[in-house]
Formats: C-alpha cells, sequence, structure tokens
C-alpha cells in the first residue's frame, strides 16, 4: 500500500506569512479570488464524506467562477485518512491538521470535525489569513463560539470570509419558504413551530462522540435544535429574543462504551469487544417556548428518541395571510395555505418544488426528478465558491456573525431550562 502522503512533503518554500501578508493586501485593493480555491478538509466520518461530495459535484452542476482544487484531507489515523483521500477525490492527506492550515496553498479550510476542536481550528486558520467553512453548531460551547465570532470579525478586516454549513437553508423548498414570506405572502407571523425528530439514540445506540459533553457540548440540542433555530431565524426573517421556558431531558443515563465511533451518525459499526458502560452527559430532547422580535411566539423541539421519525426536520409558520410547513422528509415539497383565496377556495397546496424557476433546481434535474440530501451540501459548496470569486450566494450563507446567534439561542434554552425560568437572549450576547 502506498505510504500517506502528508503536507509537509509537499510544502512550497514560500512561508506562510507570505501568503497571509498578500491576502491582506489584495484586501485592502478590495480583489477576491482568481483561477482556483485550493481547499483544505479536516474530518473524515459522516460530514468529512457529506462535504467531499459537496466539493466535487459542484462544478459537475454549476458554472463557477473558479476551479475547485481538493487538495488536503486530514484525519486522526494515517491508513484511513489516505483511503479516505484516495476514495473521496482529495489529492493528499495527512494526519496533521495544523500542517494542511499552514501550506501557503489552502486557501479555504473546511472544518467538518467533532465540535470541540472548531474554536482551535477556526482560529489557526483565520490567523493564517484563510478562508474559512465550520460546521454546525458554530462550537460546542459558548465561549468557543465568541472567540470564533471575534476573530471572524478581524479576519473580515482583511477580506477573510466564514461561512458556516446550515444546509438545510438550500433545500429549494425552505429557499422558496423564505421568498414567500418575504414577499409578505403570509403578512404578519403569529406561530412558529418548529421540531427535528430523530429515533436513532435509543438504548443500543454506543457512547460516541454525540453523547459526550466535552466533545460535543450538547446532545440533541446543539445537533439538531440549532438547524431549527436556523431555519425560523432565516424564513421568518426574525430573531429570537427570548426563551419563555425549556425542558432538557437526558433519558438513556449510561451508553456502552466502544472502540471508535464507526462509520455511522449513531455509531453503528463500531466494536464492541470489552466493551464498559459509560454515562451520557448531553441531552436526549431539549423542548423550549420563545417569542420572536417581531412579536410571534415559537415553540421548538430536538430529540432523538422520536421512535418512528427518522430525519424529521419540520417548521410550520402561521401568518394572517397565510401559513407554510415543510417536512425534510418530504424535502422536495412545500405546503403554503394562501388565506386570502375565497373561502370555498382555501386549503393546504403541495408546491412540488422542481420546476427550473424554482432555487438552485435550474442546476439539477427536469422538473419532477427529485434531490436529495446531498445536494443541500452541493448547493451551499456552490455558494461558497460563488462568494470567494466575487459573485454572491443564491440564498445567504450563514457566516460566524450569524451562526454566533443562532448559538446565542441554544445557550439561552439551556439556561432556561436549569434556571426553570425565562431567558431574554440579550442577556446572553
Amino acid at each position: 500500500m502506498r505510504k500517506t502522503r502528508t503536507i509537509k512533503a509537499t510544502l512550497k518554500s514560500k512561508p506562510a506569512r507570505n501568503a497571509a501578508a498578500k491576502r491582506a493586501e489584495n484586501a485592502k485593493r478590495g480583489s477576491h479570488l482568481r483561477g482556483s480555491v485550493a481547499i483544505a478538509l479536516l474530518g473524515t466520518k459522516f460530514m468529512g464524506r457529506a462535504h467531499s461530495i459537496a466539493w466535487a459535484n459542484a462544478p459537475k452542476f454549476f458554472d463557477l467562477p473558479l476551479q475547485i482544487e481538493m487538495a488536503w484531507v486530514a484525519g486522526r489515523a494515517a491508513a484511513d485518512t489516505h483511503e479516505f483521500g484516495r476514495r473521496w477525490g482529495w489529492r493528499g492527506s495527512t494526519i496533521d491538521w495544523r500542517e494542511a492550515i499552514a501550506n501557503p496553498a489552502v486557501q479555504l479550510v473546511d472544518i467538518a470535525t467533532p465540535n470541540h476542536v472548531h474554536r482551535e481550528m477556526a482560529l489557526a486558520a483565520l490567523a493564517a489569513g484563510r478562508h474559512v467553512a465550520c460546521e454546525k453548531p458554530l462550537a460546542g460551547t459558548l465561549k468557543d463560539a465568541r472567540e470564533m465570532r471575534d476573530a471572524a470579525r478581524r479576519a473580515a478586516k482583511m477580506g477573510v470570509h466564514t461561512f458556516v454549513w446550515f444546509n438545510y437553508r438550500r433545500a429549494p423548498a425552505i429557499a422558496l419558504a423564505h421568498t414567500l414570506v418575504q414577499q409578505g405572502r403570509i403578512g404578519r407571523i403569529f406561530h412558529i413551530r418548529a421540531a427535528y425528530l430523530q429515533d436513532w439514540g435509543g438504548a443500543a445506540t454506543p457512547l460516541a462522540w454525540r453523547f459526550q459533553s466535552e466533545l460535543a457540548g450538547s446532545g440533541a440540542h446543539g445537533d439538531l435544535n440549532a438547524h431549527c433555530i436556523d431555519l425560523a431565524r432565516f424564513i421568518s426573517g426574525e430573531e429570537v429574543a427570548e426563551v419563555v421556558g425549556a425542558v432538557e431531558e437526558t433519558f438513556i443515563k449510561e451508553r456502552m462504551r466502544v472502540a471508535g465511533d464507526g462509520a455511522a451518525i449513531s455509531g453503528k459499526g463500531a466494536s464492541k469487544r470489552r466493551a464498559r458502560m459509560g454515562r451520557s452527559t448531553v441531552d436526549d430532547c431539549v423542548l423550549f417556548l420563545a417569542r420572536m422580535s417581531g412579536g410571534a411566539v415559537a415553540s421548538f423541539e430536538s430529540t432523538r428518541l422520536a421512535t418512528g421519525n427518522k430525519n424529521r426536520n419540520c417548521i410550520e409558520i402561521n401568518g394572517e395571510l397565510g401559513s407554510i410547513r415543510f417536512n425534510f422528509e418530504r424535502m422536495n415539497e412545500l405546503e403554503f395555505w394562501d388565506n386570502t383565496l375565497a373561502e370555498a377556495r382555501r386549503g393546504w397546496t403541495s408546491i412540488l418544488c422542481t420546476e427550473a424557476s424554482h432555487p438552485y433546481v435550474k442546476n439539477y434535474w427536469p422538473a419532477g426528478h427529485l434531490i436529495g440530501y446531498e445536494h443541500g451540501f452541493v448547493s451551499q459548496a456552490a455558494d461558497i465558491v460563488g462568494v470567494l470569486g466575487g459573485g454572491s450566494a443564491e440564498v445567504a450563507i450563514p457566516d460566524f456573525e450569524d451562526a454566533w446567534k443562532t448559538q446565542c439561542v441554544l445557550e439561552a434554552a439551556i439556561q432556561s431550562a436549569r434556571r426553570r425560568g425565562p431567558v431574554a437572549v440579550a442577556e446572553i450576547e
């Protein structure tokens, strides 16, 4: 078997600090990347695969201003990382993410790792003048997220971009819902109810990193409610002003310790030899009620124990003139109620969002030919490259500043649950 290729073996002689200085000078002139963008991916598990598909396929579906170079992937085990790079199309691999960031050829660092290392990786990348795309939530803790936000603010003055992978914004049905609300089609908003329901977190699920607070920060809350909060903010155009009350619960107190996390999100495939039980230190579910900045009231729920729900990321928004609702398990459809119609004609309309006039669809298949989970990542990769090339995203991409606002709501909900009382989001910020 070929040896794992490392960054060190192919570093260019030009010092990284000179590359950062050049980017700073370019920022002052208001220039953007030209020709190509070289990417270093940090992380090789579930999200590493999703991001790899995105970078490989974005130029196949979209006309991009820059050529994508899948330059480096960084993982933990040399042999596994090498095989990941070979299989998913990365030119080189390393087990030292710092080397990947230090390589002056790298222009964009993509962080697809467990939450506890987001801060260290992002801060190092931004200090080196690299653009950064980071998985959600922004960080495992509010303190880490604040440091990332502050570093991004400083880097932005030098022309450095940050992006966060809230991929569901790029589902055509969600993007259409955003458009309808912003056009005033549902009028004044009264209610928002969002829930993200999964069922893979039962007692047989091992103690993977997602169940360890020192690695994940939180459980279903940070993993799933982060999406709910982002979608509510994005579609409605309103901010969460106050968490009125919340419930945080861990049903499965102990889980089986295993060797490695396995390949699946649930830890399936991890070795159970000589397994011992360990304590789960994150929530299994969090529910909270909130008030929005525009006067609407909202409910949010996330759980990994909603038996029968595989990936039910759903949101419904009720307004004076109409309503919209969405369920990711039927991701190509948006339901719309038009209350301005004559009473006899009112009813839920299911819109199949596969027409070329729907967001992103023109880049994929003919009408009626459905897209899937991976296409949200492909569309976001295309939008990131478009921004780096001097253009704009078809749908707004959250940056660290935007994702910080979602992080504050996550924190407010947890504090509300533990205080057993209301928490204004402004207290957190």
